[in-house]
């Protein structure tokens, strides 16, 4: 068996400019997945802690479901079935009084014009970033409970009594302190968040294993294309882990600590 890796440069390296697209698609669906997963996240994990029980009864089943059921399925239900979901529930509010039936029939037109524009190719790609936003936000919400839960109760408190609110102390003293708790695990989802973009290629989107098939497809050699595209995965990977290790050994309590005492030396040194 003999492996034949020109095939990269042949037809004016044709075939490694489809992979070059397919990662570059790779890069903006796992980018702009990341920040709406980590807003869903961090505002579902704020929710399981809520004082409301409304809020709590709605976070709860958002994080199991989701953190609980395949991708794949996830991925086909936005693609094919939210569209049928949405217009339901419209109808269902219309009829039942919740809104008025014009604004529900406006707004399904309004949605669907929408829709049609966005099925010039589009459509696989925004319901690939809501699959997968949705579905690795249920895993950062968990752990940003984790990491809230993780600072003592008692600077909660120690807050209110100066006169801060729930909101305002949680905004500039808790998740503050949480958010550099919980990088190491944030990693952990954004590698998996970057290499479950795969699974996209499952609804149409033409990301680097999409790329990867159609190189396979023309040239008749697998093995090297998803070498290839194995290689490209473990580099964007490793970029992404050192990347961010970097920022939480940069960022991280102790170091940020270390700093101040340097700080705090330097500054004795200089007054005597």
């Amino acid at each position: 068996m003999s492996f034949d890796w020109s095939i990269f440069t042949v037809h004016e390296f044709r075939y490694s400019r489809w992979l070059v697209e397919g990662l570059w698609i790779t890069l903006k669906i796992s980018a702009i997945s990341m920040v709406f997963a980590m807003v869903l996240g961090t505002i579902f994990g704020i929710g399981r802690l809520s004082r409301s029980r409304i809020i709590r009864w709605i976070s709860a089943p958002y994080i199991e479901f989701f953190r609980n059921t395949p991708l794949v399925i996830q991925l086909f239900f936005w693609y094919f079935g939210a569209d049928f979901l949405f217009h339901f529930l419209m109808y269902l509010a219309g009829h039942l009084g919740f809104i008025s039936p014009a604004i529900s029939h406006y707004v399904v037109g309004k949605i669907d014009g929408i829709r049609l524009y966005y099925n010039r190719g589009e459509s696989e790609f925004i319901s690939g970033i809501v699959g997968l936003s949705v579905y690795t936000s249920a895993f950062i919400a968990e752990i940003v409970r984790a990491g809230i839960q993780s600072i003592p109760t008692g600077q909660l408190e120690a807050a209110r009594s100066t006169g801060l609110s729930t909101t305002q102390a949680l905004r500039y003293i808790i998740l503050p302190q949480a958010f550099r708790i919980i990088v190491p695990p944030l990693i952990t989802q954004f590698l998996n968040l970057t290499k479950n973009s795969s699974q996209a290629m499952a609804i149409g989107v033409m990301e680097l294993t999409y790329m990867a098939r159609q190189v396979e497809a023309y040239t008749f050699r697998g093995f090297e294309a998803f070498t290839a595209a194995t290689i490209i995965y473990l580099i964007l990977s490793l970029i992404i882990s050192f990347t961010l290790n970097w920022y939480d050994k940069h960022t991280s309590i102790e170091n940020m600590a270390k700093k101040k005492e340097r700080e705090y030396s330097k500054l004795q040194e200089a007054l005597g």
